[in-house]
């Protein structure tokens, strides 16, 4: 089965320890850290979506058309544009990279945050929101021919798209969320699954709730699995542990709150609800999971580490293939150098270990073959 690496495209050099030095975006450190990327064996970036930050697909645009080979993974929010809009411009950006688009549905976990651009639906409504907006998109994607809509949240009538996606018959979809709510809507929607790092029987039994939902769903197929860490590497553990200390005291600096203690609030998504949970369960789990990091952001996105060496951080990112999860997304802290050092120290072992393995079942695949038909000519 096949693996790949998703990391992130940022437009500025700021991160949970490190404060910004460019400009909210900065062309030049957008192209570098997307050629970093490319340069070294990375798949597809991430452009997130932030209701301050830039503008995502712009963004997105003006790196693909530099680029040659890395894939995008477009973060896009329903509320922020009617969904026949966003078809077009999906599908303008599938034309302007080439086929390299993948775009990634946000519902919003954060009422606080979703508000801040006039979105103030429930939790329950954005998620049966997401689901109509997909179906909307897709058939924008797909149909040669005028078509109306009437539904809960959305009516049009009469609309055809005169752009159409490179990529037949559309870009993928992907989706995320540990909520019931997200598993049947990413189960019935998505071609890729994304959950945030969590240990390994968590993730399993998140991985199987996502396949009972594509089931119920009707789907014969479900989506593929994404899982995201923060990657501290070092070239020894030890080394890899002050670093890992390190970068925990400096989030807790650059925050400068009580984040994770008693006294902070309780995040309203469950995907932050299981992280800190987690975390107050143990700091360290499996191989190599470690969760102070995800403690001192209160459980804010990506935020479980994978600490130790190139090796190490390999291992347990295989553990989780085991799993089923052929999609590996990780982000260090410092952006543009642990791009580089992941790419070049961490993604070729992982690689290396999932060409042997496909390798040797091909051999006994074709080793069952042929004592198939050696049983066959001796019964003749």
């Amino acid at each position: 089965m096949p693996v790949e690496f998703l990391g992130i495209a940022a437009t500025s050099d700021a991160s949970e320890t490190t404060a910004r030095s460019t400009t909210a975006f900065d062309r030049d450190y957008t192209l570098r850290l997307g050629r970093a990327h490319e340069e070294h064996g990375w798949d597809r970036v991430l452009f997130a979506y932030g209701s301050g930050s830039p503008d995502p697909a712009p963004a997105a645009a003006f790196l693909a058309s530099h680029l040659e080979k890395l894939q995008i993974l477009l973060a896009h929010r329903p509320n922020v544009s009617s969904p026949t809009f966003a078809a077009k411009t999906f599908a303008t950006l599938d034309r302007i990279s080439q086929g390299r688009l993948t775009v990634h549905f946000i519902t919003g976990g954060s009422d606080r945050e979703q508000q801040r651009e006039g979105d103030f639906l429930t939790k329950d409504q954005r998620y049966d929101r997401t689901r109509e907006y997909i179906r909307i998109v897709k058939q924008a994607w797909t149909s040669q021919e005028r078509f109306d809509h009437e539904g809960e949240y959305y009516r049009f009538n009469d609309f055809v798209a005169d752009v159409f996606p490179v990529q037949q018959p559309r870009p993928g979809v992907s989706f995320g969320g540990s909520s019931e709510a997200a598993y049947a809507a990413g189960g019935a929607e998505a071609d890729i699954y994304c959950l945030w790092g969590e240990p390994l029987a968590e993730t399993a039994a998140q991985i199987e709730r996502v396949k009972q939902a594509a089931a119920a769903a009707g789907r014969t197929t479900p989506p593929r699995i994404q899982v995201a860490f923060r990657p501290i590497i070092a070239p020894t553990e030890e080394l890899a542990w002050e670093k890992a200390h390190r970068t925990v005291e400096a989030i807790r600096a650059r925050r400068g709150d009580a984040v994770g203690t008693a006294g902070a609030a309780t995040p309203e998504n469950v995907g932050s609800q299981r992280l800190i949970a987690i975390a107050e369960a143990g700091e360290r789990y499996d191989r190599a999971l470690w969760t102070p990091t995800a403690a001192a952001t209160g459980g804010a996105g990506n935020s479980n580490a994978l600490v130790g060496t190139p090796e190490t951080v390999a291992a347990a990112l295989l553990d989780y293939y085991d799993l089923g999860v052929d999609i590996l997304s990780a982000r260090g802290y410092h952006l543009l150098d642990d791009a580089i050092d992941f790419g070049r120290y961490v993604i070729p072992l992982v690689r290396a270990e999932v060409a042997r393995r496909d390798a040797e079942q091909a051999r006994k695949a074709a080793d069952a073959e042929r004592d198939r038909h050696q049983l066959i000519a001796v019964q003749a």
